[in-house]
Parts: C-alpha cells; sequence; structure tokens
C-alpha cells in the first residue's frame, strides 16, 4: 500500500520537496501507526523542509513535529484500532517521519488520546506551538508573583506568541505584546494585546543592567537581544518564560535581576516533555482555557504547503499554518 507525503531530497547539496508516493511499512513492536489527518507547520518544520542538518540528519524526509489522526494499527495494548490520537514533539519530523505524511509509525508512549472536547483542526491548530505557549504561561502561573504590571509577549504574531497573548488574555492578564510587524497591530488588539510595542522602537535604548519593572512576566519566543533586553524590565518575582531563539543564541546580562529582584529565567521545551505533562495541556485547552484560534489559522493542503514553508522562514508567517490531508 503507498500513500501521499511532502518529501524531501537531498541532489548534491540541493535540496527540494515534491508530493510523493511512498511505501508503507508495518509498525514494528512498540510502535503503533497512524492515519493523519492533519498536521501543522512550525519553524522546526520549515527547517527541516529546507535542509537543516541541525534539525534532520538524513534525507529523504517526510517533515512534520505534529500530527492528529486515528490509529490504523495498534500494535500496542495502550491503544485499539480507530482511536482518536495526537502526537506532538519528540524526534517525529525531526529524524522520525512526521506528519506531513498521511501515515506515521511512532513510538506508542509519544502518543496521546484526543480530548473529545476537540477536533483535530482544533487540536492542530495548537499544537506544538500551542502546547509551548501553554507550558509557558503554566510556569507563570506556578512560580511568579501576582503584579498589576502586564506580561510582555514577545514574537507576538507567531504561533507561540499568538496562542500566549491569547491565554493570557483569557486569564485576565494585561498584555504588552512585541512585534517588528507594524501591520499587526489590528491582529494583535484583536487577540488580546492592550499594547503593542514595536520592536525598533524598544531596542533603540541600549540594554542596562537593571531598569524600573515595566513587566509582571514575559513569554520570549525570540531569544538573543530582545531577552537581554527584557531581563532587567521584570518586576520582582516574575518569570521570563524563554522558548525560542530566532533573534540569536547568545543572552547579553547581569545577576542583577535575579539577585536583587528574584526573577526566574524559565527554559520551556514542550516538545520533550513527558507525556503526562502534554496530556494535562491537552486537558486543559480541551476545558478551562480552550480559546477559539479559527481566526488565526489559515488550513492547506500539501499542494501548497511550499508557500507556507518559504513565507515562515521569511519571518511573514502570521498565526497558524494547519496541514489538512485529502482522503
Amino acid at each position: 500500500m503507498q500513500y501521499s507525503a511532502y518529501y524531501v531530497e537531498e541532489s548534491d547539496g540541493t535540496f527540494s520537496a515534491s508530493i510523493s508516493k511512498l511505501e508503507l511499512e508495518k509498525p514494528t513492536d512498540g510502535f503503533v501507526q497512524i492515519k493523519v489527518s492533519h498536521s501543522s507547520l512550525n519553524y522546526k518544520d520549515a527547517l527541516s523542509a529546507s535542509g537543516n542538518k541541525g534539525v534532520t540528519r538524513n534525507y529523504p524526509f517526510v517533515p512534520g513535529i505534529d500530527a492528529a489522526g486515528t490509529i490504523a494499527d495498534a500494535n500496542s495494548s495502550h491503544f485499539a484500532d480507530g482511536d482518536e490520537v495526537l502526537v506532538t514533539g519528540y524526534d517525529m519530523g525531526m529524524n522520525t517521519p512526521g506528519g506531513f505524511g498521511e501515515y506515521i509509525n511512532v513510538p506508542a508512549n509519544w502518543v496521546v488520546k484526543k480530548p473529545s472536547a476537540l477536533t483535530n483542526i482544533e487540536a492542530m491548530s495548537i499544537g506544538t506551538a500551542g502546547l509551548t505557549a501553554a507550558a509557558s504561561v503554566a510556569k507563570i502561573q506556578e512560580s511568579s508573583q501576582e503584579s498589576d504590571l502586564p506580561v510582555l509577549v514577545s514574537g507576538a504574531t507567531g504561533g507561540v506568541g499568538s496562542i500566549g497573548v491569547m491565554l493570557m488574555s483569557k486569564l485576565g492578564k494585561e498584555i504588552s505584546a512585541l512585534t517588528g510587524k507594524a501591520s499587526s497591530v489590528d491582529f494583535l488588539q484583536s487577540i488580546g494585546a492592550s499594547n503593542i510595542i514595536m520592536r525598533d522602537e524598544y531596542m533603540e535604548s541600549p540594554v542596562k543592567a537593571m531598569e524600573r519593572p515595566l513587566f509582571s512576566s514575559a513569554i520570549d519566543t525570540v531569544g538573543g537581544s530582545i531577552l537581554s533586553k527584557m531581563l532587567p524590565q521584570i518586576s520582582p518575582h516574575g518569570v521570563v518564560a524563554c522558548c525560542g531563539n530566532v533573534a540569536g543564541i547568545e543572552v547579553n546580562t547581569t545577576v542583577f535581576p535575579f539577585i536583587l529582584r528574584g526573577i526566574t529565567l524559565a527554559g520551556i521545551d514542550s516538545a520533550e516533555s513527558p507525556l503526562e505533562f502534554k496530556t494535562s495541556l491537552w486537558n486543559k485547552f480541551a476545558d478551562e482555557w480552550k480559546i477559539d484560534l479559527s481566526p488565526l489559522v489559515k488550513i492547506v493542503t500539501k499542494e501548497n504547503l511550499q508557500h507556507e514553508i518559504d513565507l515562515i522562514l521569511q519571518g511573514g508567517q502570521q498565526g497558524r499554518v494547519v496541514l489538512e490531508h485529502g482522503e
């Protein structure tokens, strides 16, 4: 049996993608086979699709770090054929063929049963980006001290940032959204941001060792100089949830924000989180944290996925892109 996939191949150091028919293999012991109905586009997927060997070591390859679908071959006592399930992160879409194919074979201990209150489209509108945002919010709730100052969200138009804005707004927090896109003011206000801060203006003044507190906590999706700038602006016992590096991997700071204000810089890695933690976040999204992401979502097919990949690599993507597989 063959299935269709967005398939990335390498020839003499050049990478190209096509919609290809691949042979479906039976899952080995400890693995389950899932018929994928939907996936989503993340920055890591775009890197894999463009031949980034830091993400995917060997090609040809099928990217896609997120998948929603039904068990086609359980091969496991934990699942039955027909179960509706979700897979996000771990090695899927990096070195294990992922959700840009209509079938995947993955370890059973990567798989979560989908909450019935979520559709597959809703789940993939959340995806790894949403779980990362939710993990950031949970860390801030768990660790930070209450403050009337706003929460800062950097990279606010991206997948993680936009869902972070929506979740924090739903929880009653005032949000300051940091963006480099002047055209996105209306979008950010529509999803719950009270204050829009333009990145160039924010970065005009040099980074200082300490500044007066401007924000209670922050979700930082970009890293680099942005993260360096915000740390001295966090109020006492606030939390900065750090989950991205598109602005750089180096942080220039001092110990002052940590020893004089007791702030916490918390690393967020939802992709490798324990399955129990992911399950708890999915259950929150299905219940008290349920948000309507439909205004943020663009649904595409494999045939027009390349355009969206190019857009996200250029920094032009806004909101979420969900891949819908055909029958």
